[in-house]
């Protein structure tokens, strides 16, 4: 009998030394692979490298109309004759953070080509959308969307998300996510400078 319950206490010994050799590699797997993954991500820390491809679209833009961060009613349709960058977006969103520098860049270079940006921010206040843009230098168009309007006109929920319409109000190009200010020479510029 004694034989028995050290026979049966090696195994169990034997089990628990397994157990614990196995758990230690995979944790051992997982760092490593977390470690690869960092350096991918370093090495892919361009912001091309992380920026949405515009997506060609065709329909006509909504009848929208909302509250500018200066408290006045401001539609879509009174942009009329130029090419309109929408953009829904949120202060707390990481993504949207990072790409307003690319817009404001891209904002200042075609402005005086019959360019401009809308910014409309989801659920954000009038004080954190004046601050937002204060602590960045934005100097483009700003909307409050306290209650998604934008976002079911648009019928895409996600942050952020930028359709830009053309002279005429048509949408023509759609994207959801960060774009870098190279995809919006490459895509949007072509537009800014045609004649409809």
């Amino acid at each position: 009998m004694k034989k028995n319950q050290k026979y049966r206490k090696q195994r169990q010994t034997q089990a628990m030394r397994s157990t614990v050799i196995g758990v230690v590699l995979l944790l051992a797997g997982f760092v490593l692979f977390l470690v690869l993954q960092g350096s991918d991500n370093a090495a892919a820390s361009d912001t091309t490298s992380r920026s949405v491809i515009p997506v060609e679209v065709e329909f006509v833009a909504p009848a929208l109309q909302l509250e500018n961060v200066n408290g006045k009613t401001e539609a879509l349709q009174d942009f009329s004759g130029q090419v309109v960058l929408v953009n829904n977006w949120a202060t707390w969103c990481p993504p949207c953070k990072a790409e307003m520098p690319s817009l404001e860049k891209y904002y200042q270079a075609h402005k005086e080509e019959g360019f401009t940006i809308v910014a409309i921010s989801a659920g954000d206040t009038q004080a954190e959308v004046e601050q937002f843009t204060q602590s960045y230098g934005l100097t483009f168009n700003f909307w409050l969307d306290p209650d998604g309007a934008a976002l079911n006109a648009f019928r895409n929920g996600s942050l952020p998300s930028s359709y830009v319409l053309d002279r005429n109000g048509t949408v023509r190009l759609a994207w959801t996510g960060e774009i870098s200010l190279e995809m919006l020479e490459k895509y949007v510029t072509p537009l800014v400078q045609s004649v409809n």
